[in-house]
């Protein structure tokens, strides 16, 4: 056996799994970067995880810490690839994952179509009844409760739910109902609904714990083989995983509350945005993620992610745990444009993916995909994406022109900057959403670009948009990768009261409070992972008596007295709808609290080798070639990426390449790199 003692061993490796490539980040104790992209492996995501350690040349044994951020979950629940699962809930209940809300798939018109996680035969009733308050009014029939446990294990369900009307209040009946499946289930695969949500609402409270039942198999037997995997090649370590609060969690643990881990690839790359935005002095952007199948767009404000309850996955799929507040739109390198039925040209949301790909990447792929845009448009280097460079490009521009091109009457140019304006068109549209949605002007931001493609437009988004400046990160297509290794230890805890706030006693919200961050507290330190220190972070969720929606008010002590939260609620209220309601009551809904493990930081300087560095832009320079920009086509010079100056100033046009992603600077815009090697990037005409 060789002596590995006096090898450089690598600190920590952060691994993102993509819709179409795998990103790898890992850093070794002598801040020596390790960078890897391949494609990603869907049908096993494992597979994609190991080909990146290998393409970076990190071998298992020589890493300390692997956190990784996975899309199992997610992906499960979009292509409705979930466990058999059933659910046993309180008597004239069942059908509440199937009413749901007074709303349907589509708003106007008469088709839609919705179907429940768990089918009807699969949700059984018991008796057993708690009142609003908690006080017992009908005890829980547990002969007929192992009967339904008989019925549900029969019928071949994998996982099984306990949902009680009420179990908010009192968990009493939920937790006997736990005590006695668990004599008669196969296996741990038991949620119960008040253990992962404690909140009022049924039908959220139902959604949530019933996709935690349903993905919760699949991602235990993913995590448990990649565990063994890593484990059989030396890895020492506990191998972590991202949730989608942006924190991360032991894989021997994260099956427990699987639905935490959706949203958890997009939410790294929201942490590492915050993580490097803060570092940059600009804690206020809005990021923009553009992969190679959709695009992630994001709110961060003073350095911290908007984080929110009430996610909605897709239609009738509300998941109601802490989540970074993530909204995505079928846009991404890979999506594919069309013609539709109406003679009007529409992008995504199908995609190319990784097999085949775009057309430009010369794998057997013919649909016309916004990256072969850019290719046309010289905007990306047909060497650079595809071997066959000279075919490639004849390939794309006769597809374009043939499916986009003769349809609308434009030629093959024409119909590249179209396909490249709906795109950036629906892109707006999402950033949009995010920012006026939470009662933000996206002028007030900076646009952070990261993803793949996202540098290829983020200036043209942020002139349709008036943002003023966009913030390019060292390695925009591996930023998801290194939120993996920047992310801290995350727990987040929620619990209903729903109460006028003069009814409740004096210390009842700081006692929960405290419960609340000694339970996160614990967690974190059951981690084993070195910390630098543990922060609590405190909120309410609060409505004025007889309103619907709830409106979160942080808070900086968990001991504010009942006068001073009233007026917090009041100014965080004026502050959102510019309305006074002096005369009304506030009420209490959920008292939730967040308990935040720091880990060491990360130099984001060590991203870069200074042996690469030139001393000029001319020296950077690899080449000119003609990009195409609003109506003319423009002689463009190109640099590279890590040979650019510590320090420099640049006037588009100019492109600018590096491993990763391709940054287009257009005419009249400047460029200049930070103290990080972050590209700040101020637009011509924003205000």
């Amino acid at each position: 056996m060789s002596d590995t003692s006096q090898r450089p061993k690598a600190a920590v490796a952060g691994i993102d799994v993509g819709g179409t490539f795998t990103d790898l980040v890992a850093l070794d104790a002598e801040g020596i970067i390790k960078l890897a992209k391949v494609p990603s492996t869907l049908q096993n995501q494992a597979h994609g995880v190991l080909n990146a350690l290998a393409a970076a040349d990190c071998k298992p044994s020589e890493l300390s810490l692997i956190v990784h951020g996975t899309t199992t979950t997610t992906n499960a629940l979009l292509e409705r690839n979930l466990a058999r699962t059933g659910l046993i809930t309180t008597a004239g209940f069942r059908d509440v994952l199937e009413l749901g809300r007074r709303t349907r798939p589509q708003a106007y018109g008469m088709h839609g179509r919705f179907a429940p996680l768990i089918p009807r035969d699969l949700r059984l009733e018991v008796a057993e009844r708690m009142d609003r308050d908690g006080n017992v009014l009908v005890p829980l029939d547990k002969t007929a409760l192992r009967a339904a446990v008989r019925q549900l294990r029969d019928a071949g369900c994998e996982a099984i739910v306990v949902h009680f009307l009420h179990a908010y209040a009192n968990p009493r009946h939920e937790l006997e109902a736990i005590a006695e499946i668990q004599t008669l289930w196969p296996n741990d695969h038991i949620t119960a609904g008040h253990q992962l949500l404690s909140e009022n609402r049924e039908y959220e409270r139902g959604v949530t714990a019933t996709v935690n039942a349903c993905v919760q198999p699949l991602l235990q037997r993913y995590v448990q083989s990649l565990s063994d995997t890593l484990a059989t090649q030396g890895y020492p370590g506990d191998l972590l995983v991202m949730n989608g609060n942006g924190g991360m969690v032991s894989a021997r643990h994260v099956a427990k509350e699987a639905a935490k881990t959706v949203m958890s690839g997009p939410a790294s790359g929201v942490m590492a945005a915050a993580y490097t935005a803060r570092r940059a002095g600009i804690p206020n952007v809005i990021t923009y993620d553009m992969g190679g199948t959709s695009t992630d767009v994001a709110l961060i404000r003073d350095a911290s992610p908007s984080v929110s309850n009430e996610i909605e996955v897709e239609y009738g799929m509300p998941i109601h745990v802490p989540m970074v507040d993530v909204r995505t739109v079928g846009a991404g390198g890979g999506s594919i444009a069309k013609i539709n039925s109406g003679g009007l040209l529409d992008i995504g949301p199908q995609s190319a993916g990784a097999t085949p790909g775009p057309i430009c990447y010369g794998l057997g792929g013919t649909d016309p995909t916004i990256s072969d845009a850019n290719m046309l448009l010289g905007r990306l280097d047909p060497k650079g994406v595809s071997a066959s460079s000279g075919g490639t490009k004849n390939k794309v521009q006769h597809i374009i022109e043939t499916q986009i091109g003769k349809p609308l009457d434009l030629t093959a140019t024409e119909a590249a900057a179209a396909i490249v304006q709906v795109a950036n068109t629906k892109m707006a549209g999402a950033i949009r959403m995010v920012s006026l949605s939470l009662g933000a002007d996206p002028r007030d931001f900076a646009l952070f670009a990261f993803g793949g493609a996202g540098p290829l437009h983020a200036c043209a988004l942020a002139k349709e948009l008036n943002i003023p400046r966009v913030l390019v990160p060292a390695r925009p297509g591996l930023t998801n990768a290194l939120g993996c290794v920047v992310a801290d230890l995350r727990h987040d805890f929620v619990q209903t009261i729903n109460a006028p706030l003069k009814t409740l006693k004096p210390t009842q919200i700081a006692d929960i409070f405290f419960k609340q961050s000694a339970k996160g507290k614990q967690l974190v330190l059951n981690e084993n992972i070195p910390i630098t220190e543990i922060e609590n972070h405190y909120s309410l969720d609060m409505q004025f008596v007889g309103q619907t929606h709830l409106l979160r008010v942080p808070l900086t002590e968990p001991t504010t007295s009942p006068e001073d939260l009233h007026s917090l609620f009041e100014a965080a209220y004026r502050a959102r709808f510019h309305v006074d309601l002096r005369e009304v009551q506030a009420a209490v809904v959920n008292v939730n609290c967040s308990v935040i493990g720091r880990r060491e930081t990360l130099d984001l300087r060590q991203l870069f080798d200074p042996r690469k560095r030139k001393t000029t832009l001319k020296d950077a320079q690899t080449g000119t070639r003609d990009v195409f920009f609003d109506t003319n086509w423009h002689p463009t010079p190109v640099y590279g990426r890590d040979s650019l100056p510590e320090t420099f100033t640049l006037i588009g046009p100019a492109i600018i390449e590096q491993l990763d992603t391709t940054i287009v600077v257009p005419p009249g815009d400047h460029v200049t790199p930070d103290h990080d090697g972050n590209l700040i990037i101020t637009i011509a005409g924003a205000t």
